[in-house]
């Protein structure tokens, strides 16, 4: 924590968590807002189905490999400078976008856009650490988690908005110009976090150092799969939406809100779990919750689709009740991560951050496009995401008591 912290920032402690929020919506922002337009977007382009989806991987690609970077740049220039030139990249990229013309340009300019997005999720974990106490910061890293939901939660329904009254062309025009507000209010509000005698070199050996440390630590490794990794079990219908909710659940491009709104809600609903059990609930049995909430809603899920077709009214609120139980758990986990290296947290943000991004993106374009068309494969592949960071979790947590003991 920095030792100057209660002097950075004078207004209120939920003012700093919105502007926080509004940095960490802005990625999962540019997936959702989109997705309604898939089709419109591949009849404007003469784009297919597939060509369509490696739009979405590309971009969590790029926000994977760039992730790695935003936090060590971080810890090296500083935090500001790193927040403000990667919502500035992002702006020119939805500029591309909006005026792409062909598949392909559309395509590098969703990864320009990833690539940049990194910056405010990874950025914003670690002034979040730099500024506030364990048991504060997982209340403010709660209430991030909970604005953030409300932009994912909006997201498709100004998408299909847009999509319907205007064209898709409208929807990046609008990421555009939340981007310049956002550079905006970062320019005028954001300060400074990192304190001047916790600043890293940048130099390859010493980014080596660091990303060996990390990579080499089970300990850390087997946190991020935990943090990460059950995230997908409910990206996976995210992802899948247009034939989700469009062909299995009979869904109008308008009505994908309902998907989302069941998603978001969860997040939502577990963040402010989270926040009014921290410094209540000892983390490690606030982490036992969220999974053993998260595997229940999956065994359930997988029942229902082998019994009966899938409709919207169980089959989005089970997704709903998936999320509440991982955002539960989610604000402990990754504090945990960012703990484990204090001199290096911005690196082990984008550490987190660029495993999680992977996973995502070999979800997206791997995983995603093979289990799709089935409601019963989209639940038992959700229930194996989540199985991962369940064992994951299970495996480190008595080595982690045994630290604590020791």
């Amino acid at each position: 924590m920095n030792p100057d912290a209660h002097t950075l920032w004078r207004a209120p402690m939920w003012a700093l968590s919105v502007l926080l929020a509004c940095l960490g919506m802005l990625g999962p922002f540019a997936i959702d807002t989109y997705l309604p337009a898939f089709s419109g977007i591949a009849a404007s382009i003469g784009a297919t189905p597939v060509e369509m989806q490696q739009t979405l991987s590309v971009y969590l690609i790029g926000f994977a490999v760039m992730s790695l970077f935003h936090g060590a740049l971080s810890d090296s220039f500083g935090r500001r400078p790193v927040v403000l030139w990667g919502v500035a990249v992002f702006t020119v990229a939805s500029v591309g976008c909006a005026l792409a013309q062909t598949i392909g340009q559309l395509v590098f300019f969703r990864l320009l856009q990833g690539l940049s997005t990194g910056a405010g999720i990874v950025v914003s974990r670690a002034v979040i650490r730099d500024m506030f106490a364990p048991a504060d910061a997982q209340r403010v890293m709660s209430q991030v988690t909970l604005f953030f939901g409300i932009a994912p939660a909006i997201a498709p329904i100004i998408g299909g908005f847009l999509y319907v009254h205007a064209d898709w062309h409208s929807i990046f025009w609008l990421l555009a110009a939340i981007g310049v507000a956002l550079w905006i209010a970062n320019y005028k509000l954001l300060p400074e976090t990192l304190h001047a005698d916790m600043r890293q070199p940048f130099n390859a050996r010493n980014l080596l150092i660091g990303y060996r440390q990390m990579g080499s630590s089970a300990r850390f490794m087997t946190l991020v799969l935990a943090s990460g990794i059950p995230f997908n079990g409910m990206f996976l219908y995210v992802l899948s939406a247009p034939v989700f909710a469009g062909e299995h659940l009979g869904l109008a491009p308008q009505q994908f809100f309902w998907l989302f709104l069941c998603t978001i809600g969860g997040i939502m609903g577990g963040a402010w779990w989270s926040g009014r059990l921290a410094g209540r609930l000892p983390p490690m049995r606030q982490i036992r919750r969220g999974f053993r909430i998260m595997l229940a809603v999956s065994l359930v899920n997988v029942a229902a689709n082998a019994i009966w077709p899938a409709q919207a009214w169980w089959a989005l609120p089970l997704i709903g009740l998936f999320s509440l139980g991982w955002a539960l758990m989610v604000p402990v986990v990754t504090l945990m991560v960012l703990d484990l290296v204090p001199e290096r947290r911005g690196m082990a943000s984008s550490f987190q951050s660029s495993i999680a991004a992977a996973a995502n993106a070999l979800v997206a374009g791997l995983l995603a496009p093979l289990v799709m068309h089935s409601t019963l494969a989209l639940a038992v592949a959700s229930l194996g995401l989540m199985a991962i960071g369940l064992v994951a979790w299970l495996w480190v947590k008595p080595r982690l008591q045994a630290s604590a003991a020791a």
